[in-house]
């Protein structure tokens, strides 16, 4: 290879300067600048003498030359020889060169830093704030739930940080969320798994972090990285919650993210919350009404009065909260047995309106003997299920419902998904047949028989985008609901959506129980972000070992169409070995916030209850 010429070496020279940004391209334009002024300054004094004398000489002169070059406009006012004019001319034209080249870096230079600050790449200087890690559907309902909690609190900031452009994240978030009150949010675009980005964060004094499932293939090779990025780097580590979407990546993501992190198992939860509405319509609105930060919610609370009494002694004690369970140092037990003696060391799970709120009772009625309903339990019986549409999670809900039928059920899968039936060893109850059908036909869903079934499964399409798969439920609760109609058929329908959105359409369809998993996960989210320590509580909540939450009817409970006070309810529901918390109107089920749901009542306050209303328990299957 040649030697470089000094030519090129110059070059070479001037474009590293030149790359050097803005402050460079300044710099070279005020070297040239500095010569046009003493190249003018120079002919000036040379070529008109009598000029320069009458300028007050060389400092007169460089003067002039620099307002000609930094104002070409100057030269309107000039007078003297035809050199001397020549020369400011000339000074004239050089300066406008400069001059347009000197605006355009400064735009350019201003629109560069704009570009930068646009794409939220400062770093967030906060302490105590929340900070959210991706970007998915779930993240509007942890942003709003997340408000409503530090509605009393000044200076409240949630940092969310996801691979988008920051203008878009807040028009988004502005636009489903609308007015988050005194909680201010602070987007940035950057990688969760580069530390770098993290750095920007101040996660050392964060309070809480939130990692989501992002919408793109394979979520959660994503979460589990974005794990080992927070665990690898420097200074404190406060808790993280995370979301995974598929149950096989539960023992990776643990191990990446080590003690500090709670994991949401997003598909077993959104599995068992379809079941147990399939069975108990009002599950999934009741578990929302749970999680939520609207009303009533779950506290954690020492209360050294209640050490050496009974667990259904403690049921009494609060006027305002609802004992729901203890917290011992073994672990948290949720509806443990009625004669379980409570320890100087336990905690008492409770629901209440606010934790400051809760009160002792000073004294209850005892309940009324006349308007409880013997227990009975009318023996099991085969049940035959209809599950329309298949998707990843099918056979999990399959498994689970094998669990809570009796021997001898039948499950009939009908659908046009090529997997549909994979995946189902080892059932023990549940026969299962699978059948080809397109679950948006009316002709084909009434050769399916549907009247002989107890219970009606709506899956969601996973094949199709999740707004076309919501639409396609859509049309399968109408048709279902239409031929119910028709043929005077019975049985419960409960449909799984992704958009809760779409709960306002679907409502007209009547069915039992809508699933809308996507906002279940992200109101258990945003409670784990705001309370780290209830993580063993909502882990209990929705195991399906030990007690779930149920919604009953009530007249299995007590006499119906007369004023019942809710103490009397729950010692009906105590002598079951079950836990009241709460009841549903029937009448009000199809209007929102609460659809229905009473969690929390005053337990001295009568209530006339109506067949078809429901009482909320914590029980056994």
């Amino acid at each position: 290879m040649s030697k470089a010429t000094v030519k090129e070496r110059a070059r070479y020279w001037f474009d590293n300067t030149m790359a050097r940004g803005t402050a460079a391209l300044i710099g070279w334009l005020a070297l040239v600048s500095l010569g046009l002024i003493v190249v003018v300054s120079a002919l000036t004094m040379w070529l008109t003498p009598d000029e320069a004398l009458r300028h007050q000489g060389w400092p007169g002169v460089l003067w002039l030359s620099l307002m000609h070059a930094l104002s070409p406009g100057k030269i309107a006012g000039d007078a003297g020889t035809a050199p001397f004019l020549a020369i400011m001319l000339g000074a004239s034209l050089g300066g406008i060169f400069i001059v347009s080249i000197l605006v355009g870096v400064l735009s350019a230079g201003l629109r560069g830093k704009l570009e930068e600050l646009r794409k939220g790449r400062s770093r967030v200087i906060e302490s105590g704030h929340t900070v959210i890690l991706g970007w998915s559907e779930q993240l509007f309902t942890i942003v709003s739930e997340l408000a409503k909690a530090h509605a009393s609190q000044h200076g409240s900031v949630i940092a969310i940080m996801a691979e988008r452009d920051k203008p878009a994240m807040e028009d988004a978030i502005r636009a489903r969320v609308g007015d988050t009150g005194k909680t201010r949010l602070v987007c940035r675009t950057g990688r969760p798994t580069e530390p770098a980005d993290l750095d920007l964060l101040s996660l050392s004094s964060a309070r809480t972090i939130v990692v989501l499932s992002p919408e793109q293939d394979d979520p959660d090779a994503h979460v589990i990285k974005t794990l080992l990025a927070l665990g690898k780097r420097a200074g404190d580590h406060p808790p993280v919650v995370a979301a995974i979407a598929s149950s096989r990546n539960m023992a990776a993501a643990r191990l990446a993210g080590g003690p500090g992190v709670h994991l949401v198992d997003s598909d077993d939860i959104a599995a068992r919350l379809i079941v147990q509405s399939s069975r108990q319509s009002g599950m999934s609105v009741v578990c929302m009404d749970l999680l939520n930060f609207d009303g009533d919610e779950i506290y954690l609370r020492r209360d050294p009065s209640l050490a050496g009494r009974s667990y259904g002694e403690a049921l009494d004690a609060y006027a305002t909260a609802t004992v729901l369970g203890l917290r011992a140092p073994g672990g948290v037990v949720l509806n443990p047995p009625p004669d379980t003696v409570i320890g100087t060391s336990d905690e008492i799970v409770v629901l209440a309106q606010d934790d400051s709120l809760i009160r002792r009772e000073s004294g209850t009625a005892p309940a009324d003997e006349r308007h409880i309903v013997p227990a009975t339990a009318p023996p099991p019986a085969p049940e035959r299920t209809l599950m329309l549409g298949w998707n990843g999670r099918a056979a999990r809900i399959i498994h689970y419902l094998d669990g809570y039928v009796t021997p001898g059920s039948v499950l009939d899968v009908a659908g046009d998904h090529p997997g549909a039936g994979a995946g189902l060893a080892d059932l023990r109850n549940l026969t299962v047949n699978v059948k080809e059908c397109d679950g948006t036909d009316r002709y084909a869903l009434e050769s399916l028989g549907v009247g002989v079934y107890q219970h009606v499964i709506v899956l969601s399409d996973d094949r199709c985008d999740p707004r076309h798969a919501d639409t396609r439920t859509l049309m399968t609760l109408l048709q279902l609901r239409d031929m119910q109609a028709t043929l005077g058929e019975k049985y419960s329908i409960v449909s799984e959506m992704h958009d809760e959105n779409n709960r306002a359409l679907a409502e007209v369809t009547e069915a039992d129980d809508i699933v809308i998993s996507d906002t279940v996960i992200g109101l258990l989210l945003a409670q784990l972000a705001e309370n780290p320590h209830l993580a063993e509580v909502f882990g209990h909540l929705f195991d399906s070992t030990g007690s779930e939450v149920y919604p009953r009817a009530v007249e299995d409970y007590v006499t119906t169409g007369v004023p019942v006070a809710f103490r009397t309810i729950m010692e009906s529901a105590l002598r079951r070995g079950e836990t009241a918390i709460g009841y549903r109107l029937a009448a009000k089920s199809g209007k929102p916030p609460h659809y229905g749901i009473v969690l929390n009542p005053d337990r001295s306050r009568p209530v006339t209850l109506t067949p078809g209303d429901c009482v909320i328990v914590l029980a056994e299957r």
